[in-house]
């Protein structure tokens, strides 16, 4: 009688595991095609703006738009490190003949204030414009905030939900290298 459960339950564990995996192998393959997608989308934003030296808020449509192609929901990290060079002082005010290089951080909030501010939905005003300097330091990080199929799928077969939801984590940025504007 046992020996017939047993069967019972290696059969239907086969049937099960037989249905389930493909599924899962499929998709763990449209996460690999969906951080391919974004890999490339961020590549072409970063180049974009380095090469460029500033953003549209046509620009950062565009990017976002392609990114939601995939059917997740990202978070986007931008980060803007504007080199300055300030003169270095002697205690009696005297100039001392350097300078000290310093950076400025901007992040997504100062970022998406210039290129989205209230009040103004003109997407052609050049005050719009989100303006880099040559030299600058430009780079965006974009991760997944939803839990993707392949993600759920794998909770169920493998280890019941400790997975993290940051499938698809791209890091992409670079120094700035031309002013257009």
């Amino acid at each position: 009688m046992s020996n017939a459960i047993l069967k019972i339950f290696a059969a239907l564990l086969a049937v099960l595991l037989m249905g389930i995996w493909p599924i899962y192998t499929a998709y763990s393959s449209q996460d690999s095609n969906s951080q391919i997608i974004v890999l490339n989308t961020v590549t072409k934003f970063v180049d974009s703006v380095r090469d460029k030296g500033y953003i549209t808020p046509e620009m950062y449509q565009q990017f976002e738009d392609q990114l939601y192609l995939t059917g997740n929901t990202y978070d986007v990290q931008m980060e803007h490190q504007h080199k300055r060079y300030d003169p270095v002082y002697n205690d009696d005010g005297s100039f001392q003949d350097s300078y000290q290089v310093n950076k400025e951080g901007y992040y997504n909030s100062q970022i998406r204030a210039k290129l989205f501010p209230a009040g103004n939905d003109n997407m052609h005003d050049p005050a719009r414009m989100y303006k880099l300097a040559a030299g600058d330091y430009f780079s965006v990080t974009v991760k997944n905030t939803n839990r993707t199929m392949a993600t759920l799928m794998g909770d169920l077969l493998f280890n019941g939900g400790s997975a993290p939801n940051e499938k698809i984590v791209i890091p992409y940025g670079g120094m700035v290298l031309n002013e257009d504007y």
